[in-house]
């Protein structure tokens, strides 16, 4: 690598670079140059190459060829450690935190306070708790990770990477967890440090997000950069084509369907974060539930699914009283689940993708004893067909597929289970635009073949542009409901919803 020293404009400067794995060319000579104080938004498909490039900064991998500048000199990071030290740290997508341990040692793991040979864990239960409450977490720093919510979590790891007093931080999809609330919080950080010179590069497929909060964007398609820009000087459908390579007319593509008969009723149900919920889902229709995270929705759709206990209320499927003891119990009788903790509830990530798909319909699929693997598979391959899934054989792990043909195997799954009802707990979280229309338009087919669907989202844009229905929970309760032709004549605005869901 050049000793050559680069002039300072650019805080991070990559030149070239390129990565492969195997025939798979994963970069193709990609640049990126993020400014001291900017907020630098890098857009792209999944696997357009932006985790890939980002790996090779902080040293996950080594780029086959090019260069990288960090601070005008040649950089080339050892591994996340040696990045951090160098200031460079990054908040990954997929949340990897110790669950065992305490909040304030996941903050300061490997940068443990120490006293001679000792941890001095009072300094560092101090340190952390200055930090927690800056961020107005209502937490005590030595409480464990595990008893936290993902929301909670993601919020964990932006503390921990904004503590390490970074000049860089990379923040991939940092508010794919969090309600709307939440990230207002992160934006205050973000500005704070922007204005003392911390330089952010922020990977999000919320357009929204990207115009609010970032100064310039570079775009990646296919392992290529594509363009960068400020963002004052381009629109979104053109930053959408460049993503993608063709025009994405509508993300949204809601089509109304003959709304059929009531399939679920809960009736005054009560359970852990939530209470007295009443409210009733229809063939054919599209339920949506807004609200801040921890206001309910998801602890209400875990109830119902049997993962948590109902303390009190009835629920009816097809008219008739149902229990609900566990999952199994659930899907027996016609309810499946999308958890919004795709890698952690809803894939065995090391298996392939026919398993993951039969995974809970291997019943249907035995011939006594035995599985029937010829019918498994003729199974698998049609339903993979009909969600559209873009790999190269089932056979192939999940591990190895993009966010959004991750999302689409579990969708699969539970498709082949021909459920009654479909809950889809933030049924596009990670992925990027063109698989959020596909799942979108998914969706619209299997409630025109008459199946209920009931989605939770924390993207107030895919409730409105999706639901036939929209309830807003606060604080465990339903505080508002509203219908989609008084969202489509713009008598009800998301200023609206947000009220709602802050208890006006």
């Amino acid at each position: 690598m050049s000793e050559e020293v680069r002039n300072a404009e650019y805080l991070l400067d990559c030149e070239n670079i390129s990565k492969s794995f195997g025939g798979t060319h994963a970069l193709k000579g990609v640049q990126l140059h993020v400014k001291p104080g900017e907020v630098h938004a890098l857009l792209g498909e999944n696997g357009a190459g932006k985790s890939t490039l980002m790996k090779c900064i902080i040293g996950l991998l080594k780029p086959d060829d090019g260069t990288i500048y960090f601070d005008g000199k040649p950089f080339q990071a050892k591994g996340p450690v040696d990045a951090i030290n160098a200031g460079i740290s990054m908040i990954h997508q997929e949340l990897n935190p110790e669950p065992h341990l305490t909040i304030a040692e996941n903050i300061f793991l490997n940068r443990e306070d120490v006293r001679g040979i000792f941890l001095d864990k009072k300094k560092q239960n101090q340190r952390a708790q200055v930090i927690l409450d800056n961020f107005h977490m209502n937490y005590p720093a030595q409480t464990k990770i595990s008893a936290l919510t993902l929301a909670e979590v993601q919020m964990i790891e932006i503390i921990k990477a904004v503590s390490t007093q970074a000049k860089l931080i990379i923040m991939d999809e940092p508010t794919s967890s969090l309600d709307s609330h939440e990230t207002d919080r992160l934006f205050e950080v973000i500005r704070d440090l922007k204005a003392k010179g911390v330089a952010i590069i922020y990977i999000s497929h919320r357009m929204e997000e990207i115009f609010q909060i970032c100064d310039t964007v570079s775009v990646f398609r296919d392992g290529t950069f594509i363009n960068s820009m400020p963002l004052k000087e381009v629109s979104r459908d053109t930053l959408i084509s460049m993503m993608v390579g063709r025009k994405v007319t509508n993300i949204f593509p809601k089509v109304d369907c003959n709304i059929g008969d009531v399939v679920f009723k809960a009736e005054n149900i009560s359970g852990k974060g939530f209470k007295d919920i009443s409210f009733e889902v229809h063939a054919g229709e599209i339920l949506g539930f807004s609200g801040l995270v921890g206001s309910g929705r998801s602890e209400t759709m875990r109830a119902i699914f049997g993962l948590d206990p109902l303390y009190g209320g009835k629920m009816y499927l097809d008219g008739k009283e149902i229990h609900n003891k566990n999952p199994r119990d659930a899907i027996r009788k016609g309810i499946a689940m999308v958890n919004e903790d795709r890698k952690n509830y809803g894939l065995c990530l090391t298996r392939s993708i026919r398993e993951n798909i039969s995974l809970p319909n291997l019943p249907a699929k035995q011939k006594g004893l035995l599985i029937n693997r010829k019918r498994e598979k003729i199974d698998c391959e049609e339903y993979a067909s009909q969600v559209h899934l873009k790999a190269a054989s089932i056979e192939h792990d999940a591990f190895s597929l993009s966010g959004g043909n991750q999302q689409k195997v579990v969708v699969a799954k539970w498709i082949m289970a021909n459920p009654k009802l479909l809950i889809l707990d933030e049924p596009t979280r990670g992925v990027d635009v063109g698989a959020k229309s596909e799942i979108h338009s998914l969706m619209c087919q299997f409630a025109a073949e008459g199946l209920a669907i009931i989605m939770i989202s924390s993207e107030l844009p895919e409730v409105m542009g999706m639901s036939d229905r929209v309830i807003v929970y606060h604080e465990g309760s339903i505080s508002g409901e509203f219908k989609r032709e008084e969202i489509v004549n713009e008598r009800v605005s998301q200023e609206d919803i947000l009220a709602r869901a802050f208890g006006a």
